[in-house]
């Protein structure tokens, strides 16, 4: 009842609390080109992340499941996923491998969109076995490992031991049959934890960076005495794909962390992100409009990525990579101050 509870909770202060949107893709401008040669319907969106083929490179991200008012989330989300064809991530779950009677809350999700490509999503305290167990209740093509200490550490009821974290992520990539990414839960990534990450043998990692859904600000929502020190913690979502730079070529990016339209998707790209994950958005679209109005908006901000593209001349992810952009502000500071050379962006041709 307490998991429930909590999960309740989660949804509703994630819309009460919002966006912060200091995710730094102010501080990036792409160099215009105003001979781009390029045709809007010439605009391919399709991409791979950790092998996996995905026809855009959008992705409905891990939100929620294992409460009733979920299982309806869960299948709004299922139904645009199936509608406009993007990869979806299931919230994690741990309730319902607690919990067999909520179970039903994340199945929802293949029994509405079966040929879609779905994420399961456990916790870094998972087992392999119980990362098997769920990957199978929702014969999942790919697996995302949370980490959120912040968020335990301010939540009332949370873990406090983080210890060992490395090692089980490693036995369940050797366990599970498919794709392991990792992803932060919105504070961001940093270059030496990228890096130890990736000898785990994951096959991809969502930096999850600040400026979307504060999960600190969330559990201080369910504090008697609230830890404010956590609310402004963290790297936001520019600042963890610059510091992904060090790993460029060696494993896949998705960039998560307050995007809300097609620009930011390609300055993502552009920053070397080869999927975009947007939950607080989704989540947002699903419980305040219709089926309809889901399916349009999310067509008009895809849309929007392919003018985007268009005025750039990249007809392709590929190509998005590879055009210029200048860093500014926080971020530059940012880059500097780690030694992260922001040059190799701006003087790309």
């Amino acid at each position: 009842m307490q998991r429930t509870s909590r999960k309740n909770d989660h949804i509703k202060y994630a819309i009460e609390t919002g966006q912060s949107g200091h995710h730094g893709f102010d501080d990036v401008r792409f160099v215009h080109n105003c001979i781009p040669q390029s045709l809007v319907s010439n605009i391919t969106l399709d991409t791979s992340f950790g092998g996996l083929s995905l026809s855009s490179p959008i992705v409905i991200n891990a939100m929620t499941g294992g409460a009733k008012e979920t299982f309806i989330i869960n299948e709004k989300l299922a139904l645009l996923a199936q509608r406009a064809q993007l990869a979806m991530a299931v919230g994690s779950q741990m309730a319902a491998l607690k919990d067999p009677s909520v179970r039903g809350t994340y199945e929802i999700v293949r029994k509405v969109n079966p040929s879609g490509i779905i994420f399961a999503n456990l916790g870094s305290e998972a087992s392999p076995e119980q990362a098997l167990a769920a990957v199978e209740m929702i014969e999942a093509d790919g697996l995302q490992i949370h980490l959120n200490v912040i968020q335990e550490l301010v939540m009332p009821e949370g873990d406090r031991d983080f210890r060992g974290v490395l090692e089980r992520i490693q036995a369940i990539v050797e366990t599970v049959k498919c794709p392991v990414f990792v992803k932060e839960v919105g504070f961001g990534m940093a270059r030496e934890s990228i890096l130890k990450l990736l000898e785990t043998g994951i096959s991809g990692i969502d930096v999850g960076g600040s400026g979307g859904t504060n999960f600190a600000r969330i559990e201080n929502a369910r504090r008697k005495v609230p830890v404010d020190m956590f609310n402004e913690w963290g790297m936001t979502t520019v600042q963890s794909l610059l510091e992904a730079s060090c790993c460029s070529g060696k494993t896949d990016i998705m960039a998560t962390g307050g995007i809300q339209n097609g620009l930011e998707v390609a300055k993502a790209i552009s920053l070397g992100a080869s999927a975009v994950g947007m939950a607080g958005f989704f989540l947002r679209l699903v419980t305040e409009c219709n089926e309809t109005e889901s399916l349009s908006v999310t067509e008009a901000l895809q849309e929007q990525l392919r003018l985007v593209m268009t005025a750039l001349g990249a007809e392709n992810m590929i190509q998005l990579r590879q055009r210029p952009l200048v860093i500014s502000g926080q971020s530059y500071h940012w880059a500097k101050m780690r030694g992260i050379d922001c040059s190799m962006y701006s003087r790309r041709v």
